[in-house]
């Protein structure tokens, strides 16, 4: 099949390969997905070998609105309210599921993580297939996100149906997870909407728990390209690294941007581009640890993990 065949702007046709079993790239505001329909076993196994993921670790739901939810998660009032300010847009709520969530999505959890994308193509397609879509990053497991079409296609070639081409996304960086059971709140993966976002609906600053991979992207070794990652808190200090790296004979560049938008926009793009350049190490500089920064620091500091 050629590119050209894979990567596509037509949503009617995407929509006919998910409810026909088959998985495809889907664009969201965040990254790009792996989907596939979440009540079909094969089809969501399809996803999990792809992309070579663990089958214990939970996928996220995708569905078109916030009543749509309601069939799968129990919503106490704080996620609710939360759903009600942010949807559509990148947050993610962990919520107890109802009978209807099946323990292949789940990784046999009695939770369920859902969201609905700010992606308007993509809210098209998940009106048209009318049902829960699972899609974890269309890329190889623990690898870095794509945030175009054409990295899904240079990540996985033919092994998905098709690549639904919804351009560039604007946030660049995984939802921000919030679980919310019963009165209790607490963020377990940060993104574009900030721990004072989500103070700002529910009243409290939440507690921010990483301790466990209970949702996506919890693994301490995750977002990672093929060159080393070495963290700075300075650029001053990165420039020194720099020098130093390249002294000893290796391909070495700084990824940095000084607004943090951006920064968190060009991420992923600036580690692809360094292996695809033959950096062997990219040496990133941490942005300050709140708001969106906090979300960056996250996804560089799991990129620079060794297990």
């Amino acid at each position: 099949m050629t590119d050209s065949e894979i990567i596509t702007t037509n949503v009617v046709r995407a929509a006919e390969v998910l409810r026909d079993g088959g998985i495809i790239g889907m664009p969201t505001e965040t990254v790009y997905g792996l989907a596939a329909v979440a009540l079909n076993e094969s089809a969501v196994n399809k996803v999990f070998t792809t992309k070579g993921r663990p089958k214990d670790h939970p996928l996220i739901v995708h569905l078109a609105s916030l009543e749509q939810c309601l069939d799968w998660g129990v919503f106490p009032p704080s996620a609710h309210a939360l759903a009600t300010a942010f949807w559509p847009g990148p947050l993610t709520l962990l919520v107890e599921r109802t009978q209807l969530v099946p323990n292949w999505v789940t990784g046999n959890r009695d939770t369920v993580a859902l969201r609905v994308p700010r992606h308007e193509l993509t809210l098209q397609l998940l009106r048209l297939v009318d049902t829960g879509v699972v899609a974890p990053s269309a890329n190889k497991f623990g690898k870095v996100s794509p945030t175009t079409a054409e990295h899904v296609l240079a990540d996985l070639g033919d092994d998905v149906d098709l690549i639904l081409d919804g351009g560039i996304c604007d946030v660049g960086l995984e939802s921000t997870i919030v679980e919310c059971i019963g009165s209790s709140v607490k963020i377990l993966r940060p993104g574009a909407i900030t721990a004072t976002d989500v103070a700002s609906v529910v009243g409290d600053l939440p507690f921010l728990d990483s301790s466990n991979s209970r949702a996506p992207g919890m693994l301490a070794s995750h977002y990672s390209p093929n060159a080393q990652v070495l963290l700075c808190s300075e650029l001053e200090d990165a420039k020194e690294q720099l020098e130093n790296i390249r002294s000893q004979g290796l391909i070495a560049r700084i990824v940095w941007h000084e607004d943090v938008i951006e920064y968190a926009e060009q991420l992923y793009s600036d580690l692809r581009q360094a292996d695809t350049d033959g950096c062997q190490v990219v040496i990133a500089v941490l942005p300050q640890s709140d708001g969106v920064g906090l979300a960056i620091r996250d996804r560089l500091t799991k990129a620079a993990h060794h297990d």
